[in-house]
């Protein structure tokens, strides 16, 4: 086969082994050009990345015949691999740095300020660029007037703190210069990982009739004070337990081992403790059975969000209005003078976190599921009326 014959700019393409199709180009029915090359580069941390998701649908909205490539960071890719709006992850490395630059694009969309991002975004050969770059001062700047007002948000402490409203989504959608309308996170669980969450619920005794309660204990490790300390966790179990009928299931990763295990022993009540041994897809596959979620501002948060599973956020240390809860849940806020204030460090005692009071999140996971549960009467009645309409029609028949 000549190189002339060969379909290039097509989806499947591979270049070094055969296509998903077996075939040659010459004659193949299933070519599809990419159209439209854009570029995504969003790195970290994985749950700005899960947000970030937002975009793809409007983007494809935009340009239907378009081929989107993502370049994250690990763990991160995990959350995208099976999205259909994405046609290949890559992961930040020396492989896919390399092969950028030797690439074109129709539209770069860079939204992550690290310097290995904002750099390659620079480099990388594009028609069109959004969001931050690096200029010939090795300093970040935005490559559009729309990605102005994030670029200063990240340079005014008394703009990110105080004075903005605007959520993550709404920014990164006026970034590429979108009209933001609620869009949804996006986040596809396969088969198997709901096989697992099924698996894991019935080792534990834990049913379909249950009301499940997840709370995430961990919090990361780059800002100071994002969670509960251990001593509140377990005050909050034991007031669950007595309050709402419900089961607790701990959620967390591996860092959150020993703590989760000191809150088991300690809690003077029973809890699964989900292990924090799983994938993040395992992992969101647990959060999607909870009936809600107790969660500070991490990963866990935008999991759940992404699941459409009603939350109580706590914040402390960071800001609660870049967060979009989509009406599915409510905000616990730290009263303290001086948070919100992304301060890596702090030797406060008692800490902006230490100031939420358990019987506060007691009350608003109450209030989540009653809520719930109206709304699933309501629905149960809206069957049930329908059903004798059909009855009454199927009996004057």
């Amino acid at each position: 086969m000549l190189a002339k014959d060969i379909k290039f700019d097509c989806r499947y393409f591979d270049g070094s082994k055969p296509c998903q199709f077996k075939t040659l180009c010459k004659g193949c029915n299933c070519y599809q050009p990419e159209g439209k090359r854009i570029l995504i580069i969003k790195l970290a941390s994985v749950g700005d990345v899960l947000r970030t998701t937002v975009l793809l649908p409007a983007l494809k909205e935009k340009y239907p015949q378009s081929y989107v490539t993502w370049l994250v960071k690990e763990p991160a890719q995990e959350l995208l691999e099976t999205n259909p709006h994405i046609g290949r992850v890559l992961v930040y490395c020396l492989e896919s740095v390399l092969l950028l630059q030797v690439e074109k694009f129709d539209l770069v969309i860079s939204l992550d300020k690290a310097v290995e991002a904002v750099s390659l975004a620079s480099l990388i050969a594009a028609k069109e660029k959004y969001g931050f770059g690096l200029n010939k001062q090795g300093k970040i700047y935005p490559f559009n007037r729309e990605a102005e007002y994030s670029f200063t948000i990240g340079l005014d402490d008394e703009l990110k703190f105080f004075k903005n409203k605007k959520t993550y989504q709404e920014m990164i959608f006026e970034v590429v210069k979108l009209g933001y309308d609620n869009d949804e996170y996006e986040l596809k669980l396969a088969r198997e990982e709901f096989d697992f969450a099924d698996r894991f619920f019935k080792e534990n005794n834990l049913t379909s009739d249950d009301v499940i309660i997840g709370i995430n204990t961990g919090a990361g490790k780059i800002f100071a004070n994002k969670n509960l300390g251990s001593t509140q966790i377990v005050e909050l179990i034991e007031l669950l337990d007595k309050k709402i009928k419900a089961k607790i299931l701990l959620l967390g990763g591996p860092a959150e081992k020993e703590l989760n295990e000191r809150v088991v022993k300690e809690a003077g009540c029973e809890i699964v403790n989900s292990g924090g041994r799983h994938s993040l897809k395992q992992f969101s596959a647990l959060v999607n059975k909870c009936a809600i979620v107790i969660t500070a501002d991490t990963l866990c948060l935008h999991i759940a969000i992404a699941l459409r599973r009603p939350v109580v956020a706590l914040f402390g240390p960071t800001c609660h209005q870049e967060i979009d809860l989509y009406d599915r849940g409510c905000k616990i806020l730290a009263e303290i003078d001086c948070a919100p204030c992304y301060k890596l460090s702090c030797e406060k005692h008692p800490n902006c976190m230490d100031r939420i009071k358990p019987e506060d999140i007691v009350k608003a996971a109450k209030d989540l599921i009653q809520e719930m549960q109206n709304e699933c009467a309501k629905m149960q009645n809206r069957i049930r009326e329908k059903e004798t309409r059909i009855i009454l029609k199927v009996n004057k028949a």
